[in-house]
């Protein structure tokens, strides 16, 4: 019997498909594209845009501001979702596809899945050079849709119709795939998008697809438990792979079993609620003394679900040389780092597995009780850090306010700068997977926008709870338009404007190397003769925002109550200071490149001081 066909464009078989296909979560059964960003230029509007209108019930596609925000807050969708569902972004060809190049670094930095449908030129180059295409004089065939081969998992460009029926498959299967996850790139010459195809009826069949669990090798589970009974010292370092594997249940019976101290990296926040005796607090750069201290002393350290970058591994400072590392991963290269005993597989498959070949084993009490001691202390310092009327406005004070007046449920995003930081030292964790720290790729001006594209996704499931989005003045004047998104589509945000006067973290990074300040606040930049403060109230207010300016916690928590009443996104703004009320402790060394050699003095110091400390650095692959 043969397959019976139904004639579309490019485009239009591209939006059938994706229409049509669907991922089991939790028994229920959803798209698993939620739908789109767009906007729409001569290079999507005619072909692909005729396709999406035919579809825009079973496909909504959220207009956005800028193509770089749209990547965003994909991002911020499928963070949302545990990378179960994905949103497309669609941009014209030129300068609409370029703008997407930094989210698609992002999403690939993060593992995301997010798939980009972009313009591109005609394939038969009878019109060439069309407007916006860049042309290479020797190579006809390279163009700017090339330059997302470095940051997209799936790449192609479709040059007849019929290679959707093999790309298609092949990207979704990369963005659902637990090892390769990330973004998918198919670059649509405008000719191409219109052409007709006869495609096989069955192409476009409703599919249920499942993510894959991927069970470790018997003999690596061995090795790793044998590693394991035999620790006195043992530690486990929780990462965002455990919240995306489902894994986190599975972890914290697995540390309560084995007595075992949970670390979290900044991707792992939320993996255990502040009050759990065994969550010991965050590792890294922007860590805790608690955790730090625990890791610094480990023998053995199960690090699960973690790509294991240098703000978890203070550049590899943070533990001891002759620690010994398992690496539980579903991806093999993450669970190999720096000579990791690796346990290639799913988290929570492998911690079952895990557990039953440790059956019987206990950490030594005093171990227990040196991580849980430590976590004492750091609480206690957190909680004299984030007290208001503690010094002048800071971050942590905010931090905590807000944290005190959120619902379990609430969803808290951070980007950049001195925010993630803080965020990750002092936010006090209620629920699991409450808490978005985007330092994968560390993107300024992902709050806002990455922050709707959760609100979006949390809407879908927790329309009731709210996505608390904490961004500086530096990030809000870099990328804020999605407030005007948030408003139009009424998906509620409620966002904290923290205005320090500029790139306040990066002025401090430069007074810490023995730097004058030197063109990241604005005051002490030399191109600026009359600095002002921007009126963050007004602009947000303009985007149709409810918006207020506050002087204090005090005042900045009254207005926090009035946000979560609100029917719409709010826009709350308190100045801090840019040079007190930091958090001081908890911070690894960290490696950043500095002058072998300067005419000033205090840099030459700090450089030799800095430098004192690398004997600490293990040296692995």
């Amino acid at each position: 019997m043969t397959d019976s066909t139904i004639r579309l464009t490019t485009a239009q078989a591209i939006i059938r498909f994706l229409a049509n296909q669907y991922i089991e979560v939790d028994g229920q059964e959803w798209r698993v594209c939620g739908g789109g960003f767009g906007i729409f230029g001569h290079g999507n509007v005619t072909c692909l845009g005729e396709a999406l209108y035919d579809a825009r019930d079973a496909l909504p596609l959220y207009r956005g501001q800028n193509e770089q925000s749209m990547g965003f807050a994909a991002a911020g969708y499928a963070k949302q979702w545990l990378r179960q569902r994905f949103m497309f972004c669609t941009a014209s060809a030129g300068p609409g596809t370029a703008n997407l190049l930094t989210a698609a670094a992002l999403a690939h930095a993060n593992r995301l899945p997010m798939l980009m449908l972009c313009g591109d030129t005609f394939l038969t180059r009878l019109p060439d050079p069309v407007l916006q295409q860049l042309e290479h004089f020797g190579n006809p065939t390279l163009g700017v849709n090339d330059a997302f081969r470095s940051v997209s998992r799936f790449w192609d460009r479709i040059t007849h119709p019929a290679q959707i029926l093999q790309s298609l498959p092949a990207a979704l299967a990369t963005m659902l795939d637990p090892a390769d996850c990330g973004p998918a790139f198919i670059g649509l010459p405008q000719d191409v998008q219109g052409w007709t195809f006869d495609y096989p009826e069955s192409f476009f069949a409703k599919r249920v697809h499942r993510i894959r669990r991927q069970p470790a090798d018997a003999s690596e589970v061995a090795d790793a438990a044998k590693l394991l009974a035999g620790a006195k010292r043992p530690v486990i370092i929780a990462g965002g792979g455990v919240q995306y594997s489902g894994a986190v249940a599975k972890l914290t019976a697995f540390a309560e079993a084995h007595d075992i101290p949970v670390l979290e990296t900044i991707a792992g926040r939320a993996n255990l609620t502040q009050n759990h005796l065994l969550n010991i607090g965050p590792v890294g750069v922007t860590g805790s003394d608690s955790a730090n201290a625990v890791a610094e002393k480990a023998d053995v350290i199960l690090a699960v679900g973690t790509r294991l970058q240098d703000f978890t591994t203070g550049s590899w400072t943070a533990f001891a040389k002759d620690a010994r590392i398992i690496g539980l991963n579903v991806g093999r290269h993450d669970a190999m780092k720096h000579l990791s005993l690796p346990v290639v597989g799913d988290a929570k498959l492998g911690l079952t597995a895990l557990g039953k070949a440790l059956s019987g084993y206990k950490t030594p009490s005093d171990w227990t009780g040196f991580a849980q001691n430590a976590r004492s202390k750091w609480v206690a310092y957190t909680d004299k850090v984030t007290a208001p009327g503690n010094g002048p406005n800071s971050y942590a004070q905010a931090i905590r306010v807000a944290n005190d007046l959120c619902d379990p449920r609430d969803r808290v995003v951070a980007a950049a700068g001195g925010l993630p930081a803080e965020v990750t030292a002092h936010w006090q964790t209620k629920d699991i997977g409450t808490v978005d720290v985007e330092f994968g790729f560390s993107c300024m001006g992902y709050e806002i926008a990455g922050g709707w594209g959760a609100r979006i996704a949390q809407f879908e499931r927790e329309p009731d709870k709210d996505t608390i989005v904490f961004t500086g003045d530096g990030s809000y004047l870099l990328m804020n338009s999605d407030i005007y998104s948030s408003v139009l589509t009424r998906r509620k945000l409620i966002i904290c404007v923290l205005d320090n006067g500029g790139f306040a973290v990066i002025n401090k990074l430069q007074n810490n190397t023995g730097n004058e300040s030197f063109n990241n606040l604005i005051a002490d930049c030399p191109t600026v003769p009359d600095a002002f403060a921007v009126d963050f109230e007004a602009h947000a207010a303009s985007m149709g925002a409810h918006a207020e300016t506050v002087a204090n916690p005090g005042e900045f928590g009254e207005a926090f109550k009035r946000a979560k009443a609100a029917d719409k996104t709010s826009v709350i703004v308190m100045k801090v200071d840019a040079y007190e009320g930091w958090t001081t402790q908890g911070h690894t060394w960290w490696e950043v490149g500095t002058p072998h050699l300067s005419d000033n003095h205090n840099v030459t110091e700090k450089h030799k001081e800095i430098e004192a400390t690398r004997n600490k650095q293990r040296k692995g692959v």
